[in-house]
């Protein structure tokens, strides 16, 4: 009988011992930390690789920080993960990559940089629920679209275009334009609202040609336009030809000023068009780093993971990662679509400022910054809110 009791009292206490064993491995297991990925898509080979890179390292610098700080969504431990992926600024390779990331089950992109790649991926980021936030694409199309997935964290060219044509007239000297896109969706959207904007002002314009994205030898166009004797120049492109394009209109003799956009308003640029950017006005799509909220800081940190200082949008990366993850903690969850449910609410105050947006998913109050170089040094000029 005695034998008996201690029979059962083992097994009582073998039972409690092994209930004990399965809730601590049950609560080690909801200890574990979940990861989570978030994509960053941008052009990390060939002619713009460098802005790429920039993009990538904004975010990059995010997902850093937040993990060594500790993010808990719902009471789980997370661990964000970048799934950096290239597109090559190529629409065909981007829609590619595009549904790799929907297959690696990404929460959310930031990306793309162009507006030509940023565009075509966009229906697949739709299809698939998945939140995206273009740091860098300008097109107003991104958002035109219908889609409750695209978010941009910059302004539109149906901003930066009349930007740059007002401070043109705001000069006084400029009567007569040539206009030259580099026939991407960002060159030349950004190309049309100039001219658009350059007419109402009165201003002459005298010519619209195209090139491409991948040109290098600009003097057939340019020596047409000498011919025309414009007062100015207005180029739709990236950094990689517009930085050729300003050198050889200086090579040629051209002494009308180039008025350009964001992507050739680059660091780089002094490297690829050499003294001839003394001769650049150029816009970008949002606030100048250097009148950013946390835009010094922002520029020490920066400099000090990645050796070099930052080109332009990789603030705009950095924020657009912080307000994925203020989604996330307002909706509790890392759910794709809970994600997205809590985009269109947001007021995050960051790095670059407030971030709300509108029904379309652009900012609420968009800036233009406008610069100029001086000493091949890019140097702030104006800023304007629209």
């Amino acid at each position: 009988m005695k034998r008996a009791n201690l029979s059962s009292a083992f097994k009582l206490s073998l039972n409690a011992t092994l209930s004990v064993l399965a809730l601590a491995a049950a609560t080690a297991a909801s200890a574990d930390p979940i990861v989570v990925k978030i994509g960053s898509v941008e052009p990390l080979t060939g002619g713009i690789a460098h802005l790429g890179k920039d993009n990538e390292n904004g975010a990059r610098l995010a997902v850093e920080e937040i993990n060594a700080k500790g993010l808990t969504i719902g009471g789980h431990s997370v661990t964000l993960q970048l799934d950096a992926q290239d597109d090559a600024a190529d629409p065909r390779t981007a829609t590619q990559v595009a549904q790799k990331l929907v297959d690696d089950k990404v929460v959310a992109v930031v990306g793309h940089l162009n507006s030509g790649t940023s565009i075509p991926a966009s229906k697949i980021y739709s299809e698939a629920g998945i939140t995206q936030i273009s740091p860098s694409s300008t097109n107003p199309v991104y958002t035109q679209q219908g889609f409750k997935t695209t978010f941009r964290v910059v302004a539109t060219d149906a901003q930066q275009g009349p930007a740059l044509a007002n401070y043109a007239k705001k000069l006084g000297n400029i009567h007569r334009v040539a206009i030259v896109d580099d026939s991407t969706a960002y060159g030349q959207g950004l190309a049309n609202e100039f001219e658009k904007r350059a007419k109402e002002l009165g201003i002459t314009v005298l010519s619209h040609d195209a090139t491409s994205d991948k040109a290098i030898d600009f003097r057939s166009v340019l020596t047409k336009i000498k011919g025309e004797t414009p007062d100015a120049i207005m180029y739709g492109g990236s950094d990689s030809t517009g930085g050729p394009f300003a050198k050889q209109a200086k090579q040629l003799g051209l002494r009308a000023r180039v008025f350009t956009g964001d992507g050739v308003c680059t660091e780089s640029l002094a490297n690829l068009a050499g003294d001839a950017t003394e001769n650049v006005v150029c816009s970008q799509a949002g606030a100048a780093i250097q009148t950013m909220p946390g835009g010094e800081a922002f520029q020490a940190k920066y400099k000090k993971r990645f050796g070099q200082v930052v080109e332009y949008d990789a603030p705009f990366a950095y924020d657009a990662v912080y307000i994925i993850v203020d989604a996330m903690k307002r909706a509790k969850s890392t759910d794709p679509a809970k994600i997205l449910a809590q985009m269109p609410p947001t007021d995050y105050h960051g790095v670059v400022g407030e971030t709300q947006f509108d029904s379309h998913g652009d900012l609420a109050h968009g800036v233009i910054s406008l610069y100029v170089y001086k000493a091949g040094k890019k140097t702030f000029l104006d800023q304007v809110k629209m």
